[in-house]
This record gives structure tokens, sequence and C-alpha cells, in this order.
């Protein structure tokens, strides 16, 4: 009975493995015809992806050493401070310990405010470069016939090279080579770019 059970099982799977039974569409579906993207090496490897993430860099850059230079000034304040400890009153100290702390709380503050201003203006820029993105990818379409555009992360095998990611650089490169990031506030409920 088993070895019955196996046979029937090895004739099912053989059926629907075998190649004209499995790859025709139902009567009246058209016939997908899938191209691949890699949207990650778009950004990374187009002339206007570097620009937007080299500005975005240095802006980050610049930040992080303002930030540093306003921290390194308050922990100056503050050794001075433990300097002047045993001649000041407990009421003096406290209240400039507390100054100190509101100072730093507010250097943070702002320095995030001032991050999360670069990932607007860094989202914006990506906007565009996806503005300019959508006729390339509607074109290259076009001309291979296509009916679905996948980004590669979604295809999990494939046995032909249906990627066109670099026909898509190329070509937005001729579009496009830079993208100005001007800091801007996140959307409500956006995810900021990393």
């Amino acid at each position: 009975m088993r070895n019955l059970l196996i046979a029937i099982a090895g004739v099912l799977l053989s059926a629907f493995l075998a190649p004209g039974i499995a790859a025709a569409p139902p009567p009246g579906l058209a016939q997908p015809k899938i191209l691949v993207i890699d949207r990650q090496s778009i950004l990374l490897r187009s002339s206007a992806g570097q620009s937007i993430l080299q500005q975005a860099r240095s802006m980050e850059q610049q930040l992080q050493k303002d930030f540093d230079g306003k921290v390194a000034g308050l922990r100056a304040e503050g050794a001075k401070l433990q300097q002047q400890a045993a001649i000041l009153s407990n009421e003096i100290k406290t209240k400039k310990m507390r100054d100190l702390d509101s100072r730093g709380k507010a250097i943070q503050e702002n320095a995030q405010n001032q991050l999360n201003q670069i990932k607007g203006g860094v989202l914006r820029a990506q906007q565009q470069l996806g503005q300019t993105l959508g006729p390339i990818l509607k074109g290259i379409m076009a001309e291979r016939g296509a009916n679905m555009l996948l980004d590669r992360n979604a295809v999990i095998l494939s046995t032909i090279d249906v990627d066109v990611t670099q026909s898509v650089i190329q070509r937005l490169n001729q579009k496009l080579t830079t993208i100005k990031v001007t800091p801007a506030p996140l959307p409500p409920g956006a995810q900021p770019p990393q």
C-alpha cells in the first residue's frame, strides 16, 4: 500500500513538473514577461545617486564636526566648574550644573533636528531621482515587451538573465547627473533614508 502511494505521488509530481503542462497560462491571460532591476545598485552606481550620497555624507560630517566642537566646549566648562566646585556655594554649583545639562540637551536635540533635515533633503532628492527614473523604466519595458518589473530582492530563482539594471543606470546618467540635496523637514510618518 505504501509503495502504491509513493508511485502515485511520483506520477503526480512528474505531471506537475512537466514543462508543457505547468507553463501554459490559462486562456485569456497574458504571458508574464518580467524584467528585474536592483534599485539599491541604481542609487549607489548612478551619477545622480552618487551625488545625493556624497552631499548627504558631507552634510553629516559637517554636522558631526559642529556637534563635537560644541560638546568639547561644554566639557571644558564642566571641567572648569569642577575646579571651582570648592569655592562655589551648593546653590550656584547646582544652578551651573543644570545650565550645562540643559545646554547639552539642547545641542543634542538641535543636532538630531538637523540630521532629520538632512534625511528629509535626501528623501526629496531620491523622489526627484524616482521621477526621472519612471519614464526610463517604462521605456525599457516597452522596448523589451515586458509587462512586469521586479526588484532583484524579490527574485528567488531565475534561469534567464532579465536584469536591466546596467541599462537603467546608463540611461539615467544620460538624463540626470546630479541632484541638489537641500535640507528639508521629513514628511510626517516618512521613513528616513539610511
